[in-house]
């Protein structure tokens, strides 16, 4: 069985002008089609289409440095999003200024190829931090992408082998701020290790105005919680037959005076990469309704008078059942009521909504 994956790898600092160039290109044209859909619509009452848009940029490409079916791909893409969005018009994409957009530039099917060890595309050689073996993969669509730090990335989707790992364990998992993840077994992925110790020196070159240093420090944070967050879940995936974790949204979680807790966690990044990677190995996940989960006795289905309820209950980490007597692990026992309302098989005592 085979699935697609998108690989990433950095691109040599050396292509920076050339990237950079092409990007401001990218942008316009976006910006182009932008004024262009909006007078469309606003004029005529007609939302062009990403053929009708083809019409207006053909031979574009010649002019601006980029391949024709960048240009393409760009109409597309902008045809998704109004939609997506339902707006006349959407954001510029501006090229200069603090609040400037990181560089894009697509790349359809084919239209990017390993060649003498680098990437080939438009007439250019990129030359790449190879760590996957590029080589012995077809190309399918791609990018090349840039970074806050003005750092470029190539990606690309590729077609791999699937391996299903011999893993038959069933785990629940409730997300938290103290952790931000707990598993029904014990296993426990610790919040804040990602930048706890980064701290200082971000104060430090925030009040000293360095921007560059700022962006450096943030980027590595970034990267420590995106490689926490990927080896807890393939560690899961591998071992596991069944995952089901809590529906909590993190959006809306995110409004309130918890967000900077939130927003370090990376919840909604835990579940994406255990969504796509339980799905390319052919294993169960889902979400399921944590309502009242962390109340529950997990052991005997009861709601007791000692059970943690509401903001003021956030400080109980351990609780004693009154009607069973067993010691509950705060999140342990919610990662296993997930586990049990996974199985379509609710406590008793947990309301179904």
């Amino acid at each position: 069985m085979k699935y697609t994956k998108t690989l990433k790898v950095r691109v040599r600092d050396k292509h920076r002008p050339l990237l950079n160039q092409m990007a401001r290109s990218v942008n316009f044209v976006w910006n182009y089609i932008n004024e262009l859909s909006h007078r469309s619509i606003k004029e005529r009452g007609v939302f062009l289409s990403a053929y009708d848009i083809q019409k207006y940029t053909q031979g574009a490409h010649k002019e601006l440095g980029l391949h024709s079916h960048t240009v393409q791909k760009v109409g597309a893409e902008y045809a998704t999003r109004r939609k997506q969005f339902k707006k006349n018009r959407l954001n510029w994409r501006k090229s200069g200024g603090v609040r400037r957009s990181l560089g894009w530039i697509p790349i359809n099917t084919g239209m990017a190829k390993w060649k003498n060890g680098q990437v080939y595309h438009n007439g250019h050689y990129f030359k790449v931090w190879d760590s996957y073996g590029l080589g012995q993969y077809s190309f399918r669509t791609g990018s090349f992408n840039e970074d806050a730090r003005g750092r470029w990335y190539f990606n690309v989707v590729v077609e791999v082998e699937a391996k299903i790992p011999a893993g038959q364990d069933k785990i629940g998992i409730d997300l938290g701020l103290k952790t931000t993840a707990t598993c029904s077994d014990g296993t426990k992925l610790e919040a804040g290790h990602f930048y706890r110790d980064l701290e200082p020196k971000l104060a430090m070159a925030q009040r000293a105005g360095k921007k560059k240093q700022v962006k450096n420090i943030h980027a590595k944070i970034a990267n420590r919680r995106k490689d926490a967050l990927h080896k807890f879940s393939r560690q899961l995936v591998n071992r596991c037959g069944e995952i089901y974790v809590g529906n909590v949204k993190s959006s809306a979680l995110a409004k309130t005076t918890m967000a900077k807790s939130v927003q370090d966690a990376g919840w909604a990044m835990l579940k994406t990469m255990l969504k796509y990677k339980c799905d390319h190995a052919g294993i169960v996940f889902k979400e399921v309704n944590e309502s009242y989960t962390t109340q529950t006795c997990s052991h005997c289905g009861a709601l007791p008078n000692e059970r943690p309820k509401g903001i003021a209950g956030l400080g109980i980490r351990e609780w004693t059942c009154s009607a069973c007597g067993v010691t509950h692990d705060r999140d342990v026992n919610a990662a296993k009521n997930m586990l049990a309302l996974g199985h379509e098989r609710p406590e008793e005592g947990i309301p179904v909504l």
